[in-house]
């Protein structure tokens, strides 16, 4: 039999951020700051998404109001990179995206601080955007999940396919 192993991914999922980007949009509709500010929030790509506002500062409560959505549906705010408002004509713009996938050096990262500080007999292999965590025993297993957890890497980390 094989030895247990598990993925350690960072993946978002697109349905709940689409439902927090139409929570935020109706938000900012109905809210009575926000009228006549033309604040809007929109997807803008596949993985975008922009914001615009007539002053910067109702530009920045739109953003947060999209993030206060994100940690209502679960979603780490690691997950969600976004910049400060730029004028653009005469309308604030920003374009946030959302980080998708684990970037090479932090996949090493990763499988270091599991080699240094995980128990004995745990392996780490980097697999494309995604790392397999395989070892001896379950509980070991189990022990790397809380290690990593109480790192803070930069990223959203999710913990997938145990067995």
């Amino acid at each position: 039999m094989a030895d247990p192993s598990f993925d350690v991914v960072s993946k978002v999922d697109r349905q709940e951020v689409d439902n927090a980007l139409n929570q935020a949009a109706k938000e900012l509709a109905t809210r009575f700051d926000f009228r006549n500010t033309g604040a809007q929030v929109a997807w803008s790509g596949e993985e975008a998404v922009s914001f615009e506002a007539e002053t910067e500062e109702r530009c920045s409560a739109a953003i947060e109001v999209f993030k206060e959505k994100l940690i209502k549906r679960g979603i780490s705010q690691k997950a969600f990179d976004v910049g400060e408002p730029a004028l653009s004509g005469k309308v604030y713009k920003v374009t946030g995206s959302l980080v998708q996938g684990i970037s090479s050096e932090k996949a090493k990262e990763i499988a270091k601080k599991i080699r240094d500080g995980g128990p004995k007999g745990v392996q780490a292999q980097i697999q494309g955007d995604q790392l397999r965590v395989s070892g001896k025993k379950k509980d070991h297993l189990q022990d790397v999940i809380a290690l990593l957890k109480g790192e803070d890497f930069g990223i959203a980390l999710q913990f997938t396919n145990y067995r």
